[in-house]
């Protein structure tokens, strides 16, 4: 446990050197810090990636942020592309890479960032994804229902108190409160580094091509106009594909219909965990879980309760699916055969249509599981037989625009500046309607 150096004064305490009492010799102590903090990751996508500040050290080796090394980024993708297991920790940390080049490349061309301010919307990107809990957005619709964004605030609150009001820029940037418009939007933007580190992740790790894009020419193309971020004219193709990546990737990625019905299905066995505890059930849950499916928190619990927030903290995916692979054995038949489905990837048969699903054909396959599970009531023909929509679109109109800077200083909206005819049928929003059921009423 200890190993002593007398003639420095330094000594090791749990793999940490930590100066002896008494001594003198803090310089080096401090020096051996600033050394230790220079660390090079390597990372599979970019290469080698170098931590730029103490802080930001200090920031991932932190409990709060070391927890996002167990919640996957894509959730239960990897059902259907099984490379798809990369974490929310590879992305943060992907993201915070690009921050850098991306900073590098609006110095040189003299815009105004300082130290401070660097230092400051590179800890926001580092903590952008903070707030996100197991299987991401599943817990959202389940056990919290609080958005990610708004706990990731509450966790930056919350390690700006541990770190003295370090981070204090870093979150006024983050709410875009900052004055200096183009830093907000380097950390949340149609065209901010968490794009484009996810884009390109996402498609490296689940093999689907479409997802490329030329973030690097991107980044070195970008400017700042009118305290907004631009990107100049000669990287405008670069933009195209990117739009073009990120429509692909949602439906061929993020929500092929496969995946789409893991996740509802997710949701499903969660909101049915919830109802059984809250009536008193008892579940076999991790503690941190147990909390949660027992309790209906607000926001204003997680504010005042350390309590509830640190078992947030606590939970990632291995707590969840624990929890899943223990119920599929559980006296509740709904339960155990949702559970069975998920683990064993007896996914129930899912339908994706242009228009909605006819509310006769949904109720009568309701009728049809009913008899077929011999279920009791009416309300738990909703656990087999559900339906909804998703959408999405790769481009909006809404909040900040990917801005194009000519020549001539003119600056222009993506779309008036394309000359590629199907650029403008991107921003509007595809609207598809799903409906799922047991394959043995197929």
């Amino acid at each position: 446990m200890y190993k002593t150096y007398p003639t420095f004064g330094l000594f090791w305490v749990n793999s940490k050197l930590t100066p002896a009492v008494g001594c003198t010799n803090h310089s080096l102590y401090n020096l051996y810090l600033t050394v230790n903090k220079k660390k090079i990751i390597n990372d599979p996508v970019y290469g080698f990636l170098s931590i730029a500040y103490d802080t930001v050290y200090d920031i991932i080796e932190h409990p709060y942020f070391q927890r996002l090394r167990y919640i996957q980024q894509l959730g239960l993708s990897s059902l259907v592309y099984p490379g798809a297991l990369h974490t929310r920790f590879h992305h943060a940390l992907g993201a915070t890479h690009l921050m850098k080049q991306a900073l590098e490349t609006l110095m040189a061309k003299d815009v105004d960032i300082s130290t401070q301010e660097a230092k400051a919307v590179t800890l926001a990107i580092l903590l952008h994804d903070i707030g996100h809990g197991p299987f991401s957005h599943a817990l959202e619709h389940s056990l919290v229902n609080i958005g990610h964004e708004t706990l990731s605030l509450l966790f930056m609150q919350k390690l700006n108190e541990e770190f003295n009001g370090k981070l204090t820029l870093a979150i006024q940037i983050f709410k875009g409160e900052h004055p200096k418009n183009y830093l907000h939007e380097l950390v949340s933007s149609q065209l901010d580094m968490d794009r484009l580190d996810y884009l390109n992740r996402d498609s490296f790790f689940t093999g689907v091509q479409e997802g490329i894009i030329g973030f690097d020419r991107i980044i070195k193309m970008l400017d700042v106009r009118n305290n907004q971020l631009v990107v100049e004219y000669k990287g405008i193709y670069s933009v195209e594909q990117f739009l073009i990546a990120r429509r692909l990737m949602y439906w061929q990625v993020y929500l092929h219909k496969t995946v789409l019905c893991a996740e509802v299905l997710l949701v499903k066995i969660l909101q049915r965990a919830k109802e059984l505890a809250m009536q008193g059930t008892p579940l076999f849950a991790p503690p941190a879980l147990k909390l949660f499916l027992e309790n209906q928190f607000t926001l204003t619990d997680f504010e005042q309760n350390p309590d509830v927030f640190t078992a947030f903290a606590t939970l990632g995916d291995a707590e969840i699916i624990t929890a899943i692979k223990a119920w599929q054995t559980n006296p509740d038949f709904i339960l155990s055969r949702l559970c069975y489905s998920l683990i064993n990837r007896k996914l129930p048969k899912i339908h994706l249509n242009k228009t909605e699903f006819d509310p006769n054909h949904v109720a009568d396959l309701r009728h049809k599981v009913k008899q077929l599970y011999r279920l009791q009531t009416d309300a738990e023909t909703h656990y087999f037989v559900f339906h909804n929509t998703t959408s999405n679109s790769a481009y909006s109109y809404e909040g900040s625009q990917i801005n194009i800077l000519y020549r001539n200083g003119v600056v222009k909206n993506v779309v008036e500046a394309s000359d590629y005819s199907n650029l403008q049928s991107l921003a509007a929003p595809v609207v598809k309607y799903y409906l799922c059921h047991p394959k043995e009423l197929a």
